[in-house]
């Protein structure tokens, strides 16, 4: 974990600010209850949380780093809003009291989940936090980012005092997995030198009638799905990321499953 905190803030800074204004416009193009209480899940750093408060949107965040949610306080405190914390496991939060009208995941975050059990159980926690007839809005990588293009592909930067590299490998045997390789070489001034970071992200994700499978399982209704942010409203083979709007069911058809 001390690993880690050096990771949040590497991530943090190194996060592609337009991916962020994307899944800004995105939500709150989506978001139908204005007024209703907004839960960003695995909400990492807490930009886009923060940009919904500014945006006037009840917004709370939900992830399982403390470094992260460390980062979102601070970030919080420089923009001058209030930024309620929640720490906690998207798989199990049973013990969270509160609902929500809107609850929103994006950057990946269901393709860390080990396998099709802990992303129903993690839906589940979804649902179960969700007002009646409350929104549930994420994205997931698709096949083709799995399976075509991230297989083989590499990304290198560096500053004056960091150089960070991303390979990323198909993974022998697991269907639509990949493994990102991720090396940091961060400048130490206590040791006058460089030091090097290293961390390895497994992704995994499924046909598109899987998720569809689940979210009913778990009981969502109105499932759409695009792509490219919602600007594409007929997604294809190649589309690399998926982008679900789905509604809890009202709760007299939600108990009679």
């Amino acid at each position: 974990m001390a690993n880690y905190k050096t990771f949040a803030k590497l991530y943090d800074e190194l996060f592609d600010e337009e991916a962020y204004a994307d899944w800004f416009e995105y939500a709150t193009g989506k978001i139908e209850n204005h007024s209703g209480k907004v839960l960003e899940l695995a909400g990492g750093s807490g930009r886009l949380a923060i940009q919904l408060i500014q945006a006037g949107y009840d917004t709370t965040i939900f992830d399982l780093s403390e470094e992260m949610l460390a980062l979102a306080m601070q970030h919080a405190q420089d923009a001058k809003v209030d930024l309620p914390l929640i720490q906690g496991d998207m798989r199990e939060w049973s013990d969270l009291p509160t609902k929500f009208a809107t609850i929103t995941s994006f950057a990946d975050s269901f393709n860390y989940l080990a396998n099709e059990n802990e992303t129903l159980q993690a839906f589940k926690q979804v649902a179960d936090h969700l007002e009646p007839g409350g929104q549930f809005l994420f994205d997931v990588i698709s096949p083709y980012q799995t399976d075509v293009y991230y297989p083989g592909y590499m990304y290198n930067f560096h500053d004056d005092d960091t150089a960070f590299m991303w390979s990323s490998y198909g993974v022998e045997g697991a269907k639509h997995t990949v493994e990102h390789e991720l090396i940091f070489f961060v400048y130490n001034a206590e040791i006058d030198g460089y030091q090097q970071v290293t961390e390895v992200h497994t992704e995994r994700t499924y046909e598109l009638p899987t998720y569809f499978k689940l979210l009913e399982e778990a009981g969502f209704v109105d499932v759409n799905v695009t792509g490219d942010f919602g600007r594409q409203t007929e997604v294809d083979d190649e589309t690399p990321r998926w982008f679900f709007e789905a509604k809890k069911q009202a709760y007299q058809k939600y108990e009679e499953r």
